[in-house]
């Protein structure tokens, strides 16, 4: 089984996220768009960082928790958590070479835990109608799935004392 561990974001961590999404990952994949021509190049890269940097690490503006994603010891994705009343929004991705191989299901468990900490009542994650993986894994934690169009919304209630019906379940 991979080693998966969740690295709290900081501007070292942040250095490898960019590095293993350059690598592993299509810019709109892991990131809003930017107008620049297709692929990696220095603004996206510049605008990746500053997204990050907003989002989490900048204490005025920071909306949510960010960890990279270990496996191994490699950075191969980024995982969080945004409060979004008494709800928690989780967010997923990986590299490309990260994919299938079990790591998002147990990184899915570790976002589980520390939504619970937070005392949020409900976990809430979106994804693509495409996105096979991350739809059968929200539908096996029991989460209720709504789709329009291409969207496809989970909530997961983690109950009053913030356990899920999941919790209890083998991963």
């Amino acid at each position: 089984m991979t080693d998966v561990a969740l690295t709290p974001l900081a501007e070292t961590a942040l250095a490898r996220l960019l590095d293993a999404a350059v690598t592993g990952a299509d810019p709109l994949e892991v990131m809003p768009p930017v107008d620049d021509p297709p692929g990696w190049t220095p603004a996206r890269r510049d605008a990746f960082l500053a997204f990050h940097r907003a989002r989490s690490l900048d204490p005025a503006t920071a909306v949510e928790r960010t960890w990279v994603i270990d496996a191994d010891g490699e950075a191969v994705g980024a995982a969080r958590l945004e409060p979004r009343g008494d709800a928690v929004e989780a967010g997923i991705w990986l590299t490309r070479a990260a994919r299938g191989r079990g790591i998002g299901k147990q990184v899915t468990a570790l976002l589980l835990a520390e939504a619970r900490a937070s005392g949020a009542a409900t976990f809430v994650a979106s994804t693509t109608a495409g996105n096979h993986g991350a739809r059968s894994l929200l539908a096996g934690l029991g989460a209720a799935l709504t789709t329009n169009g291409d969207e496809v919304a989970a909530a997961l209630s983690l109950g009053p004392a913030g356990e899920s019906a999941a919790a209890g379940r083998e991963w």
